[in-house]
């Protein structure tokens, strides 16, 4: 009887640990209460229409230049400003 006691109790133990992670599991993620969002909602897609005032400037294809227009990483002065104390 005594041996069977200790079984019992080993056994316990793994089985209330798998019962508490499932239980905190469905707490948390609500799997039975969540919806799916792809199939129970309706989505109407529309072509892009831009602003009225929206024209296009300027189309860059490949990769021809090395380095941007106008950049200023070797021109540090002109770069960084300091400002005066105060």
């Amino acid at each position: 009887m005594d041996g069977d006691g200790v079984l019992i109790l080993l056994a316990l133990g793994p089985a209330s640990a798998v019962g508490l992670y499932w239980m905190l599991y469905r707490y948390y993620r609500n799997t039975d209460k969540s919806h799916s969002f792809e199939h129970e909602t309706h989505i109407v897609a529309q072509p892009i229409v831009g602003a009225e005032g929206d024209r296009k400037v300027d189309e860059i294809r490949g990769t021809q230049e090395t380095s941007i227009r106008g950049n200023n990483v070797n021109d540090y002065r002109r770069r960084v400003r300091r400002t005066p104390p105060g």
